[in-house]
């Protein structure tokens, strides 16, 4: 099934689809793992510097191989794509989604950008993905004045015919500074005139009730990132501290665990919107 039919699908129910990044084959197998052990399909993500530290064919074999191996239903997905170009080379590379970032542009900036990579994008049959009003990146403040509005939320997507939109309704990436509010009435305009899937980012340190409210409210594709990076590396650092330990082989699993555990209980909150 082509992903823009299963979020279209899971749109009409309510319910929505995990996308996490990965950075390494222990990130990916700690997510794959525990996609397989609850039975639930999953979107595996790469960011642009995760392509340029493994390489965009390494990435993409890494990510299919994995998905086969461990039988999971699955697609690969280019997160914050910054050019056409970046896209053009995923879309070769045989990746199931892309999306392309303009959304720090105006907005017919953002459409033009987005509507050059639908077209381009459309002999491939893959899903495209937009970002409309803006995300906070790490370590910036968000900013209720760049929140996304529900009426060029519908304009956008169906000037573009992007397949599903990320919007911008109190989430930021990174770890948050204080517990984060999303604006749940403004998604729930968003969603009752935007004719595509839309997209959550920056889900990392959102409660679970409040992730579950906001795929009721309309949110069918939930971004994680940065929980995934901290466990595994957090894991890690206490595994390493007094360890003389030289065989990765025998370090690194521990770690891969605590991928596992983490991704496992996103699948079930997200599962039980």
């Amino acid at each position: 099934m082509l992903l823009q039919e299963k979020l279209n699908e899971l749109k009409n129910q309510k319910k929505a689809l995990l996308a996490a990044n990965f950075y390494n084959y222990e990130t990916l197998a700690g997510i794959l793992k525990a996609a397989a052990g609850i039975n639930l399909p999953v979107i595996l993500q790469l960011s642009q510097s995760s392509l340029e530290y493994l390489g965009i064919a390494v990435a993409a074999n890494m990510g299919r191989t994995a998905l086969k191996e461990y039988g999971v239903q699955g697609w690969l997905h280019l997160d914050h794509g910054s050019s056409v170009n970046l896209v053009r080379k995923c879309l070769d590379a045989g990746f199931d989604s892309v999306m392309i970032d303009a959304s720090e542009k105006s907005f017919d900036e953002n459409i033009r950008t987005t509507l050059e990579v639908v077209k381009l994008a459309q002999p491939y049959k893959v899903n495209v993905e937009a970002e409309l009003g803006y995300v906070a990146k790490l370590g910036q403040e968000q900013d209720t004045g760049s929140f996304t509005l529900p009426g060029d939320a519908r304009k956008f997507a169906v000037s573009t015919g992007v397949n599903c939109l990320a919007v911008a309704i109190g989430s930021a990436h990174g770890f948050y500074k204080k517990e984060p509010k999303l604006d749940m009435e403004r998604l729930a305009a968003i969603a009752s005139v935007a004719p595509c899937p839309l997209v959550l980012h920056g889900s990392s340190g959102i409660p679970d009730s409040m992730l579950q409210e906001a795929i009721r409210k309309g949110i069918t594709k939930v971004n994680l990132a940065t929980e995934t990076k901290n466990a595994f590396m957090k894991r890690l650092q206490e595994i390493l501290a007094g360890n003389t330990e030289i065989d990765l082989r025998k370090v690194f699993p521990v770690a891969i665990d605590a991928v596992e555990k983490l991704i496992a209980s996103k699948l079930n909150v997200i599962n039980n919107a």
